[in-house]
């Protein structure tokens, strides 16, 4: 009878629809904080006289305690064994906090430059901790409600409802600083993550609802079915799982780091003005948000999600190529480049994350989540920016901009962009052959019949 409330509570369309929706736009306003600064470089190196160097230290900062003290790894036990009630109120309130540090290092104009880069960096280091455990309980919430239904198209919903925020931190936050401060967009950040929370608390009576229906809440849990600190090892043998959290770091390697750089690219290599150089990057979520729901209902309906992944990391590498001709510099290029980064920014995502729980257990998915995760903030989100902003210092430096900022030439660097889209082509095939050895299902549909 409890098995039957229950199923009947996840056959629900609107019931889990509902949840979907909450816990994603929770997702946007964290979003939102995380590309917040994107677009604030050139403004930051003028007014408050950040090196480059200085603004990838930053930037980079969002993984260090993610990667340095483990805390994705950590976040993704606690979110096994406590459940997505604590581990996303708890990473909610870490990002409100992270905010509130990274908001005051940028706007304590009596501080030196190396203080405001080192109390700004540990704040976006504390956000970088909460957002992350916020992505993967939301990962696992879907993966609770949707399994056996539309889990790809629900993963890629989710998905497109949070990059609006990443969508909304590219176009709006440098007006938004030229008419006030560059501390404005990340205040209203704040203010967002408020709000954000308020939205998780709601979803959390649903999930209540859900839980005191399972039947290990009433007749006491199942000891198959908990998380043992072996499944750690378990996770780390399987080499489905390898494949894909490399493919992932590498992937995301050409995707967020660039984000950060986009706005300033728009103005060094295609003149575009300051004001509306951040359009063009936003177009990039933009054309996710309506793709990648597309695709997930593809890869639950037909299947092939390693092809699909491999599609996405053919086009990420076409897109850097095409940035990197130093002749291609009209504003058109980018347009096109940008949009076309956008399909391989759907692509990857909306087969990727619904793939892992075909290759590792549900008891274990926080956990494998949160390492694929871990990976991400090594290399994505920690070692990729910083790379390009030594790269940029370094080797790239042609003079002053008529604002007076410094000028850039982004050849190399986006060189260096491309090459992690040729690795993830190389870990996608590698994904794809092992898939064919073990029988994972990744080229099989999703939804049952």
């Amino acid at each position: 009878m409890v098995d039957a409330v229950r199923e009947s509570l996840r056959a629900s369309k609107s019931a889990r629809w509902t949840a979907m929706a909450v816990v994603s736009f929770t997702m946007l306003c964290s979003y939102y904080v995380a590309d917040v600064a994107a677009p604030l470089k050139p403004l930051i190196e003028q007014q408050l006289h950040w090196t480059s160097a200085q603004y990838g230290f930053f930037t980079g900062a969002y993984g260090w305690f993610n990667v340095f003290f483990g805390m994705l790894v950590i976040g993704g036990i606690i979110l096994d064994k406590k459940g997505p009630r604590f581990a996303g109120m708890l990473a909610a309130v870490l990002m409100v906090v992270g905010c509130g540090t990274k908001w005051y290092g940028l706007s304590t104009t009596g501080m030196t430059v190396t203080t405001q880069v080192w109390t700004a960096s540990i704040g976006y280091a504390i956000f970088g901790v909460g957002i992350e455990l916020g992505g993967i309980t939301a990962t696992k919430i879907i993966a609770k409600w949707f399994k056996g239904y539309e889990i790809a198209l629900a993963m890629g919903l989710q998905v497109a409802i949070a990059r609006i925020g990443t969508s909304l931190a590219l176009a709006v936050s440098l007006p938004i600083a030229s008419s006030f401060s560059v501390s404005t967009p990340i205040l209203l950040g704040a203010l967002l993550l408020g709000v954000g929370l308020v939205a998780f608390i709601f979803y959390m009576s649903m999930d209540r609802k859900l839980d005191a229906s399972e039947p290990s809440t009433v007749t006491g849990a199942n000891p198959e079915d908990a998380f043992r600190f072996s499944d750690i090892l378990t996770i780390l043998r399987s080499r489905g799982w390898w494949y894909l959290a490399i493919l992932c770091a590498l992937f995301y390697s050409g995707v967020f780091p660039f984000l950060k750089y986009a706005t300033d690219l728009m103005v060094q290599k295609f003149h575009v003005s300051e004001d509306l150089a951040g359009l063009i990057p936003s177009l990039l979520p933009f054309g996710a948000m309506l793709l990648t729901p597309t695709f997930g209902g593809i890869y639950d309906k037909k299947g092939k999600g390693a092809t699909i992944m491999i599609l996405g990391s053919l086009l990420l590498t076409a897109v850097h190529v095409l940035f990197s001709v130093p002749f291609l510099d009209n504003w058109l290029v980018a347009v096109f480049a940008m949009l076309l980064l956008g399909v391989a920014f759907s692509l990857v995502p909306s087969a990727m994350w619904p793939s892992v729980p075909k290759i590792i257990p549900q008891r274990q998915l926080g956990t494998a989540y949160a390492m694929i995760f871990f990976m991400q903030n090594l290399v994505a989100l920690m070692a990729a920016p910083m790379i390009i902003g030594w790269v940029l210092d370094t080797y790239c430096k042609i003079g002053t901009l008529p604002g007076g900022g410094p000028a850039y030439d982004y050849q190399l660097p986006m060189m260096v962009f491309t090459g992690f889209g040729v690795l993830a082509i190389v870990f996608a095939f590698l994904l794809k052959a092992a898939d064919k050895a073990n029988g994972y299902g990744l080229e099989l549909p999703n939804q049952q019949a």
